[in-house]
C-alpha cells in the first residue's frame, strides 16, 4: 500500500503543477501534453521486460530497483530547464518505474490466497487513489509558499525510506519470512493457486484466449485515468471557472472517491465470486461499473452547474475504478506463474491508453475548442470496457488447471 502511495505522488504532482511548469518553461498546451505522455510511453515499452525480468530474480529487488529510481527522477524533474530536457527526464522516469504493479501482482499470487485477492487488490489501489487524491491539495499549498521546482525533491525523497525498508524486511516466498512459521506457509502456498512449477514457457501468456478483452478495457480503465491526473484540473478551470479553492477539491475527488471504490470494489467482487463463481464475481461487477462510469460522464459534461458536472466526473471515475480489483484479480488468475507478465501485458495495453489520452485532448482542444468532446470520446470507451467483460473468461485457467491435475 506504500508502493501504490508513493508512485501516485509524482504523477499527480506534476498535473497540479503543469501551469507553471508551462508558463516557465514556454510550453504549449500539446507541448505539455507529449510531456505527459513521454513517461507513460516508456512505462508501457519497459513494462513486460521489467515484470519478466522479476520473475527472473524475485520482486524483492527489482522493486527496490524501481522505487530509487523513482525517487531520483522526480527529484531530476525540477532541474529540467527546457521542453527537450522535461521530456527527456519524464521518458527516462518511465523506463525506471515501469514494472512496479505487476511486480505487486506478482507479490499478491505468491502471498495471498485466491479468496482474497480482489480485497487485497482494492486495498493496494484503496492506498493509491488515496495518495492521489490528497496530493493536489498538498501539492497547492506547498506551491503558496514554494516555487515548483522545490516541490519535487520533497516529493522524491519519500522514496528512499520506502526502499531501505522494503529491502530489509520483505521476502519472495512466504516461507524464506522471518515471520512466518511452518503452518502458515502451508496454508498459503496451499491456497494460492500456483503450480509447484512454472506452467510452460512466459511466452504462452500471449496465447491466453481472454487477454485480447482484458487488454481491451484495460485500455479505457487507463484512458480514462490519466485525464484525472493530467487535463482534469485544466478542464475544470476552463470549462466550468472553477477557482483555485475549488480546484483543489474537485480535481482530486475523483480519486479520493475511487478510494472507496477500490475496498468496496475488491469486496464485491470476492463476494460474488465465492456465492456465484469468477464469471459474476469477475465480468458482472466489471461490466456493470463501466456501464455506470459512462453514463456519469456524458451526464457530467451535459449538466450546467459546475459543481454538479465536477461531481458526476467524478463519480464516473470512481466507477471506472471499482473495476480494478477484478482486473488484476482476473490477470493473475489467468496468469498462473506468469502473473507478472500477464498483467504487466494488461497494464501496458492500459498505457498505450494513458499515452493517447493526454495528446487526444490536447489536439482536440486546439483544433474544436471544446472541452467536452474529450469527455463524450472517454464516454463511449467505457461503453466498449462494459462489453469487453461479456467475453472474458476468468474461470478457463481454473478448469484447465483441474483438467491437467486429473490426467
Amino acid at each position: 500500500m506504500a508502493l501504490a502511495a508513493i508512485t501516485y505522488l509524482d504523477r499527480v504532482c506534476i498535473s497540479i503543477a503543469a501551469p507553471k511548469i508551462m508558463r516557465d518553461l514556454h510550453l504549449t498546451t500539446v507541448q505539455m501534453g507529449y510531456v505527459f505522455s513521454a513517461f507513460t510511453l516508456a512505462y508501457g515499452i519497459f513494462e513486460i521486460p521489467t515484470a519478466w525480468w522479476a520473475d527472473r530474480v524475485g520482486s524483492r529487488r527489482v522493486l527496490t530497483r524501481i522505487v530509487l529510481w523513482w525517487s531520483a527522477f522526480t527529484v531530476a524533474t525540477a532541474a529540467a530547464f527546457n521542453y527537450v530536457s522535461l521530456l527527456v527526464i519524464r521518458f527516462l522516469f518511465g523506463v525506471g518505474e515501469a514494472g512496479a504493479w505487476p511486480n505487486a501482482a506478482r507479490v499478491f499470487a505468491r502471498w495471498i490466497p485466491e479468496r482474497e485477492r480482489g480485497r487485497v487488490q482494492g486495498l493496494f489501489f484503496a492506498a493509491a487513489h488515496l495518495s492521489g487524491g490528497v496530493t493536489p491539495v498538498l501539492v497547492a499549498y506547498l506551491m503558496i509558499w514554494l516555487p515548483w521546482r522545490a516541490v519535487f525533491p520533497i516529493v522524491g525523497c519519500t522514496g528512499l525510506f520506502w526502499a531501505f525498508i522494503w529491502y530489509g524486511w520483505f521476502r519472495d516466498e512466504p516461507r524464506d519470512h522471518v515471520s512466518v512459521g511452518p503452518e502458515e506457509a502451508d496454508l498459503i502456498e496451499s491456497t494460492r493457486g500456483l503450480p509447484a512449477r512454472h506452467d510452460g514457457e512466459f511466452m504462452e501468456v500471449f496465447r491466453t484466449p481472454s487477454l485480447v478483452p482484458l487488454c481491451v478495457q484495460y485500455f479505457a480503465n487507463t484512458y480514462g485515468f490519466y485525464f484525472f491526473i493530467t487535463w482534469l484540473p485544466t478542464y475544470l478551470t476552463k470549462s466550468r471557472g472553477m477557482t483555485r479553492e475549488e480546484l483543489a477539491i474537485f480535481s482530486g475527488l475523483p480519486l479520493l472517491l475511487s478510494v472507496v471504490a477500490d475496498v468496496t470494489g475488491g469486496m464485491t467482487t470476492d463476494a460474488l465470486s465465492r456465492r456465484f463463481g469468477l464469471r459474476i464475481g469477475r465480468c458482472g461487477v466489471g461490466s456493470v461499473a463501466y456501464f455506470f462510469a459512462a453514463i456519469a460522464m456524458v451526464s457530467g459534461t451535459l449538466i450546467q452547474e459546475p459543481h454538479a458536472a465536477g461531481l458526476l466526473i467524478a463519480l464516473g471515475g470512481a466507477a471506472s475504478m471499482f473495476t480494478l480489483a477484478p482486473s488484476w484479480a482476473t490477470a493473475i488468475e489467468l496468469g498462473g506463474s506468469h502473473a507478472a507478465v500477464l498483467s504487466a501485458t494488461m497494464n501496458t495495453s492500459g498505457q498505450v491508453g494513458g499515452v493517447l489520452s493526454p495528446v487526444v485532448l490536447a489536439y482536440i482542444v486546439q483544433r474544436f475548442g471544446n472541452w467536452n468532446l474529450p469527455l463524450h470520446i472517454l464516454s463511449g470507451l467505457y461503453l466498449i470496457a462494459a462489453l469487453s467483460w461479456i467475453v472474458i473468461q476468468p474461470e478457463r485457467r481454473r478448469r484447465e488447471s483441474a483438467g491437467s491435475q486429473r490426467a
